[in-house]
């Protein structure tokens, strides 16, 4: 039962990864570009290489013979993945899935193209003039996305003209690898957006979480809630969707599907737009570790990648998260080379019905999360109650990156 596990990317969903594997007697080798990721400060074993490197990746394979390879981030060379399959090793959730996912051109194709979903209207662009025509084509505003990032990174709105070339510019700064190229797409005029946690597994039914809702900002998640509040009909539209998508893609393990939800009117009924899919925990889904459900979305996908049935997933309170930053005023001098110092500490845990996790990054830049906090609360508690509480306890807490003595000048 016990298998050695390569986790491919090593940030603060890793890290619960780990956790959970670490609960099941598992063996795990943390792997990411960088030292002391969090992720590796709980695993057995960590290497530092870049993953776009594929001869790199190929000899970390070599070197451990992993059983299971579970990637937990954007950039890495995925299209190794396939040799890796063929000698027997587990992808997961499988080599196509994670070459689909990793790419916002296959993954939108996939959706719109070949399972006929709603999706907002897009092209793709490779330079400034074909973003300039398709931004003409979906019309504005408009989403500019790079086509592989992660968390946000490079997203902008384009509202007249005089945006297209800064969002260009910046799609391409906030690009993971070395793919420059991005998707631009109708802005579409939704009234929420969900994240839908969505398990598929070898020996069990497809499950889905309680929906959960969520608050974005400079492309980030900045807050979420479990459950997000969806009529029936919307939820049963989007688990339609979540599990054609996850089934086309095949493979075992939590898939974090994001959707925008447009409510019904007097002249028509609601439509639910396919927006983005992760085979793997996503970071809104952090708000499980307040035990909103019987399993946090780390121990679903442990679980389901060592094929250990989950017969339900089981909604037991509400709750919700709020992230906690690094400043934007961050000095270079913490950037790299101070550790993160926190305070507020005993402020924050004075406050019943919440949590925090400090994620154990050991760098500081603007704007990174570094810690989440947690509230949470009986299921007929107000979830956005919850927010605000979440919220409250965040700013309680304070990151900073003192200068460290002999690196000043």
């Amino acid at each position: 039962m016990r298998k050695k596990i390569l986790l491919l990317g090593s940030g603060e969903l890793g890290k619960e990864l780990v956790i959970a594997f670490q609960r099941l007697g598992q063996y795990v080798i943390a792997v990411d570009s960088y030292a002391n990721a969090p992720a590796m400060q709980v695993a057995q074993h960590c290497e530092v290489i870049n993953m776009l490197d594929g001869d790199a990746l190929d000899a970390i394979v070599a070197k451990h013979q992993p059983d299971v390879v579970v990637p937990e981030v954007e950039s890495i060379r995925t299209e190794r993945f396939y040799d890796y399959e063929s000698q027997g090793i587990q992808v997961v959730p499988s080599a196509r899935a994670a070459n689909f996912t990793m790419n916002r051109r296959a993954i939108r194709d996939l959706a719109a193209k070949e399972l006929g979903l709603e999706t907002a209207p897009y092209r793709y662009a490779t330079s400034f003039e074909t973003l300039k025509s398709g931004t003409e084509a979906v019309g504005m505003p408009c989403v500019v996305k790079p086509l592989m990032s992660s968390s946000g990174k490079g997203q902008s709105v384009i509202r007249t003209e005089a945006d297209i070339e800064k969002a260009w510019q910046y799609a391409l700064e906030g690009s993971r690898g070395d793919l420059a190229e991005v998707i631009v797409e109708s802005f579409i005029d939704f009234d929420y957006e969900i994240t839908l946690l969505t398990l598929t597994q070898d020996n069990g039914e497809t499950l889905f979480c309680p929906p959960i809702g969520h608050r974005q900002e400079r492309g980030d998640y900045q807050e979420s809630w479990q459950p997000a509040g969806m009529e029936s009909s919307e939820l049963a539209q989007a688990q339609e969707m979540a599990a054609a998508v996850t089934a086309s893609l095949g493979g075992n393990g939590i898939w974090g599907v994001e959707f925008f939800i447009k409510r019904a009117t007097a002249d028509g009924s609601a439509t639910v737009y396919f927006s983005e899919l992760s085979p793997r925990p996503h970071d809104t889904g952090m708000v499980t570790l307040g035990h909103t459900q019987n399993f946090s979305e780390f121990e679903l996908h442990a679980r389901a990648i060592l094929g250990l049935p989950v017969h339900a997933i089981e909604h037991l309170r509400n709750g919700a998260s709020a992230v906690i930053l690094a400043p934007p005023e961050v000095t270079s001098m913490g950037i790299g080379k101070a550790v993160p110092q926190f305070s507020g500490l005993e402020e924050a845990a004075s406050v019943a019905g919440t949590d925090i996790r400090l994620f154990g990054k050991p760098t500081i830049r603007p704007y990174r999360r570094m810690a989440v906090a947690l509230s949470f609360d009986a299921k007929e508690s107000d979830v956005m109650e919850l927010v605000a509480k979440a919220k409250e306890v965040a700013a309680l807490i304070q990151v900073d990156a003192p200068e460290i003595e002999g690196l000043k000048g």
